[in-house]
């Protein structure tokens, strides 16, 4: 009985019981078991001997160096790991140092797993385990020698379980140089230290998380091959417990580590842990895991080719982008600027041309400066991340009404009569900054599509330095900036427009229908991703806006006394603020994420474990990754993939379709996207059942011609057509 409570209460400690069962438990111990006081010694033996070692035999004022707690056992008895399994407590060291000293953390060997009778999996040393602790002094000394304490803390198991403790202590001199001392014994076991995972196969090895249990891939060839690879876990504390790992190998033949959880916080995102191989053991570090109970889709050969190619990829989607939808009600104002400017001279046709393009380079520019900030911080990066803040879509619902209002003729940017005084400069000014906020103006709405060659491009860069993130925005924003500044540098192939008149007030009205056009596209969006009473309370806001800029152009001209503009600034003011407080703070943030209807016409959500299912079965899988804010891929689908052609070829090949829908930045569609090398939609990713490793990327772009014969060859046999 006795030795049965001995070799439980460990384990009861470590399954977080309870504190009053507990604390009856420990006191019935304390009557029954071995006590500490009888130092270590059973059946006449000393079944733990303790010292304290350093690798110096003279101690350096501010130079650290490393001290170990050495801990021998006799044979067939062992101490724990820092953690023990299913039973066990680890050791420890509690420091008596002089003062100003500093002590590290226990850097602690591979240990050995070791199973026991009753399905007990525990982790430990047997015969002797050097505990290494980095010790640093303080500059000064003023004695000629240091006292170094401890005591030490630890529980010896063989079919009993007996704790000991036990004080140690180690005398060095104080020189000005170091001396070695025991370097054999600290190599013997720095060697057995875990080492970081190479940087190499860090993509290799993959956690998610599922609600009852963690799941580790490992592809990496050279740990997949060994047939010795074992995972020792690592819990973030003892409340959390784990069941016992269990290995199997994948199909393609990667291993598969399930670790059950049996008790832990909803909270739990990551798991530490050692990948042992051989003779090797490998650090993972607090690995972040997938906590939406997703199984991995099979990533993409990386990205291949030289970093100037890469940048020319970039230069050619920025001027790819100005082919986007995205951008067409914007891009059409700046061809009416240059028709509007054809009969100025060349310097302000130039200046004009030049003030859009430093609106685009300093759009691109600051958004590469908040990526890499975000990067630093840790955070994923993405493309057109700013989109699926349902914020910023309100925003710029905002700026593109009062754009188009202005457009209308319903209010006047103007500037005060001082500021028109002077040399002709002024008027010049206030048209370089309209060229300037048209530039930024495209830029933003160019941010949701993702033209032909840019994916890969920002696939590439986002996993770079910072330097090379700016370089390729930089890039991008000289591709996109490219016509104008080529138009605006020739201004004799402006003669071709036709002379200003009259006509033009009804051009540029039309232009504000467009940008209301665009209006309703955002609007469509905020409905998709937060539900139709979201866009009722955006409308109201922006209908309070509309009056503002109204009372703007009817009360305050400036031909109206100061003491009238005052007093409508100020009820502007009034209107905008209360009504977005209202409408926007209170209303708008109350509705919820809309939940995306991806059902109809064969369409299924996408799931990584239904990806793999599917696969599992012998079918294709087809997937479009979307969002309701990227027009390219309204585009595409209207166009190529609800096409009755290509709808028949779906069912006809009985390939599988599913939708991964990133309106709301979805962390899993996220993160498939980044194993792919991608940071933004549209992606078209097809699996084929004939080789299921090997999924096939499509363009951004799509044609009929183009999906119909990768459709053809994805499937295993083809069906006769009905």
């Amino acid at each position: 009985m006795r030795d049965l409570f001995c070799r439980s209460y460990p384990a009861m400690v470590n399954s977080g019981m309870a504190s009053l069962r507990c604390g009856a438990l420990f006191l019935l111990l304390v009557a029954v078991c071995p006590q500490p006081a009888s130092s270590q010694k059973f059946d006449g033996r000393e079944l733990v001997t303790a010292q304290l070692v350093a690798e110096t035999a003279t101690v350096v004022p501010g130079q650290s160096f490393t001290a170990g707690l050495l801990l021998k056992m006799v044979p067939g008895w062992h101490t724990y790991w820092q953690f023990p399994g299913d039973a066990g407590i680890p050791t420890e060291i509690k420091w008596k140092l002089p003062d100003g000293w500093k002590a590290g953390p226990i850097q602690w060997p591979v240990p050995l797993k070791l199973n026991e009778p009753g399905e007990i999996q525990i982790y430990g040393y047997h015969d002797d385990v050097l505990l290494m602790v980095q010790l640093t002094p303080p500059s000064k000394i003023a004695a000629s020698s240091v006292h170094l304490a401890a005591t030490a803390d630890w529980l010896v198991c063989e079919k009993i379980c007996i704790p000991g403790s036990g004080e140690v202590q180690l005398d060095l001199p104080v020189g000005a140089q170091a001396t070695a001392a025991n370097q054999e014994l600290f190599q013997k076991f720095r060697d057995r230290l875990p080492r970081a995972l190479p940087a190499e196969a860090r993509s290799a090895v993959q956690w998610t998380r599922e609600p009852k249990e963690f799941r580790l891939t490992i592809t990496d060839k050279s740990l997949a091959q060994s047939g010795t690879v074992d995972f020792f876990p690592l819990p973030e504390s003892a409340s959390v417990v784990l069941g016992h790992p269990k290995r199997e190998t994948a199909p393609d033949g990667s291993i598969v580590f399930s670790i059950p959880i049996e008790a832990a916080g909803p909270g739990l995102k990551s798991l530490d842990g050692l990948i042992v191989a051989g003779d090797r053991a490998f650090s993972l570090g607090a690995a972040a895991a997938n906590t939406d109970g997703t199984a991995l889709v099979p990533p993409t050969a990386a990205v291949t080719g030289g970093l100037a190619k890469l940048l020319l990829f970039g230069f050619i989607g920025g001027l790819i982008l100005n082919l986007m939808p995205c951008v067409l009600p914007v891009i059409s104002l700046k061809i009416f600027g240059f028709i509007q400017h054809a009969r100025d001279s060349r310097a302000r046709i130039f200046g004009n041309g030049l003030a859009f393009s430093l609106g685009i380079f300093a759009w691109f520019i600051g958004l590469a400066a908040l990526m890499i900030a975000l990067k630093g911080a840790g955070h994923e990066i993405t493309w057109a991340f700013q989109f699926t803040n349902p914020y910023f879509v309100v925003g710029i619902s905002a700026v593109v009404l009062v754009f188009a209002l202005n457009l209308f003729g319903v209010f006047e940017i103007t500037l005060p009569a001082a500021a028109t005084s002077g040399l002709l400069g002024w008027s010049a000014r206030e048209g370089y900054a309209g060229s300037f906020f048209q530039g930024v103006f495209a830029t933003v709405l160019a941010t949701p599509c993702t033209a032909p060659y840019l994916g890969t491009a920002l696939g590439f860069a986002f996993a770079q330095s910072a330097g090379i993130i700016l370089l390729m925005f930089v890039a991008i924003a000289a591709g996109m900036s490219a016509p104008y500044l080529l138009l605006s540098a020739q201004p004799g192939w402006l003669r071709f427009v036709p002379k200003p008149g009259p006509w033009m007030v009804r051009v540029k009205q039309f232009m504000g229908f467009l940008l209301l056009a665009t209006l309703l596209f955002l609007l469509w969006v905020l409905g998709v991703a937060r539900g139709p009473d979201a866009t009722i309370w955006v409308a109201a806001f922006l209908l309070a806006l509309s009056i503002a800029c109204w009372m703007k152009g009817s009360f305050a001209t400036p031909t109206a006394s100061f003491a009238q503009r005052l007093v409508v600034l100020v009820l502007m003011l009034v209107l905008v603020l209360g009504s977005g407080f209202y409408f926007i703070g209170q209303k708008f943030a109350a509705t919820k994420t809309a939940a995306s209807d991806l059902t109809k016409d064969g369409w299924i959500p996408f799931s990584p474990e239904r990806v793999q299912a599917e696969l599992a079965q012998g079918r294709s899988v087809f997937i479009d990754f979307t969002a309701a804010w990227c027009i390219t891929c309204k585009y595409n689908e209207a166009s190529v993939l609800e096409s009755a052609a290509v709808k028949s070829a779906f069912e006809r090949y009985g390939i599988v379709k599913m939708k991964a829908d990133w309106t709301n930045a979805d962390p899993v569609i996220t993160k498939t996207l980044k194993q792919f090398g991608r940071v933004g939609v549209p992606l078209y990713v097809l699996y084929p059942a004939t080789a299921p490793q090997e999924p096939i990327l499509l363009p951004e772009l799509l044609t009929q011609a183009l999906v119909l014969d990768h459709l053809q060859s994805a499937a295993p046999k083809v069906a006769a057509t009905p």
